[in-house]
């Protein structure tokens, strides 16, 4: 069994995650099924549209919170790496390819509303980093 699988801050983590997660999909489906397509703006559709931002800023809270109640210092290192690894992976990749865009317009468009889920993908691949670099076998994240 991993460090993370015995520390009641990792179980509080995951609880809240799911929940923020389950939120912001839900939020998304809502705004998929309450906005239709070509609207003009109106305050509705706003508040509708924007609400999934509210569900970001919760999973940044979350993150917090493990940083916060974590006491193992390795296990603190550990998520601070992989958020910052995820932070310059999602960096080169929306840079990289807004400047292709520019400077190619035939290039099919990225709307920004996948920067946050591309920033999730590239957590994971912090995860497997940190894993590969620690030399733990064991499961430790």
């Amino acid at each position: 069994m991993s460090r993370t699988n015995k520390n009641p801050a990792y179980r509080r983590y995951m609880w809240r995650g799911a929940a923020v997660s389950a939120a912001y999909v839900a939020s998304v489906f809502l705004a998929t099924l309450v906005v239709p397509d070509g609207a003009k703006t109106a305050p509705l559709y706003l508040v509708v549209a924007m609400l999934p931002g509210i569900f970001i800023g919760l999973w940044v809270w979350v993150m917090a919170r493990l940083l916060i109640e974590l006491d193992d210092e390795y296990l603190r290192f550990v998520e601070v790496q992989k958020a910052l690894i995820a932070t310059g992976v999602t960096l080169a990749w929306t840079g990289a390819w807004g400047l292709a865009e520019l400077f190619l317009p035939d290039l099919p468009k990225v709307p920004i509303f996948f920067v946050f889920p591309a920033w999730c993908l590239a957590l994971c691949i912090g995860q497997i980093i940190v894993h590969l670099r620690s030399g733990d076998a064991g499961g430790a994240p």
